[in-house]
């Protein structure tokens, strides 16, 4: 896919930043000596560690070069680095490990979760938001568009780019074995967005992406046109013109005993 498009990601950046605050109000950690964001993005869940912890060595690792030349644009005290995230291993062992909307793009959460918890110093947390959102329409029906011709070939494979999450029961088992205590949780929050195509706008930086990189732009329109159009159908529209986008998703703070 082509790279992340930080502009785009940030039109939303309020309702984007508000679960990465709810994940860091939940972190039991007073003074941690090294935090990492792990899919830092522009640097708007850094700059929340760096608020929380100003005495902490914090560095944002991303695998898109446009987001982190946000990052440091915004960021200028802050190291970060260009990285494989699912190859990512650190240095020195960090207190707090921030995964914020970012886990759900690496597969084989059984044995990540546990391997990312193994990194951490005695005592320290493992702290992931996901977005919990691939059966709502908004997502379901990217997929069902994509089964459509003329898209159909091109977007064989799209769907399986973000990985399934496990339950509340396979988190807690695969943490507690690596030596973890474990808090989970679910919230769903109602984003009011201007019409069918603020919802086209929210998730064209995220959950559309794999759906539109293979396309050409004529039949990227064709396919924008078309998931709108199923919205309509799927979101009622509010007497003033917004629409509520229900958006569930999971947290986990696992601290290492």
């Amino acid at each position: 896919m082509a790279d992340w498009d930080a502009g785009q990601y940030l039109k939303f950046a309020d309702e984007r930043t508000r679960p990465a605050a709810d994940l860091l109000a939940r972190v039991p950690l007073e003074a941690p000596a090294r935090a990492v964001d792990l899919g830092c993005g522009p640097g708007n869940s850094t700059a929340l560690l760096a608020a929380r912890f100003p005495e902490a060595r914090i560095t944002g690792l991303d695998s898109s070069p446009a987001m982190l030349e946000e990052a440091r644009r915004t960021l200028p005290a802050v190291t970060f680095v260009e990285a494989d995230l699912a190859a990512w291993e650190p240095d020195t062992a960090p207190d707090l490990i921030f995964a914020n909307a970012v886990l759900q793009w690496l597969p084989d959460h059984a044995a990540l979760l546990p391997r990312l918890a193994g990194f951490l110093a005695p005592g320290g947390c493992l702290a992931v938001q996901v977005p919990d959102n691939l059966d709502e329409p908004s997502h379901r029906l990217m997929r069902e568009v994509a089964e459509e011709a003329p898209f159909r070939e091109a977007l064989a494979g799209a769907a399986g780019a973000r990985t399934p999450l496990g339950t509340f029961q396979d988190y807690d088992t695969w943490l507690v074995r690596a030596g973890c205590t474990v808090d989970l949780w679910r919230t769903t929050y109602v984003h009011p967005l201007q019409g069918h195509r603020g919802i086209v706008e929210w998730v064209r930086s995220t959950g559309l992406r794999p759906f539109l990189a293979p396309l050409d732009p004529g039949t990227q329109a064709a396919y924008l046109a078309r998931y709108e159009d199923a919205l309509r159908r799927a979101y009622p529209m509010q007497e003033d013109g917004r629409v509520l986008l229900p958006f569930p998703r999971l947290f986990i703070v696992a601290r290492r005993v």
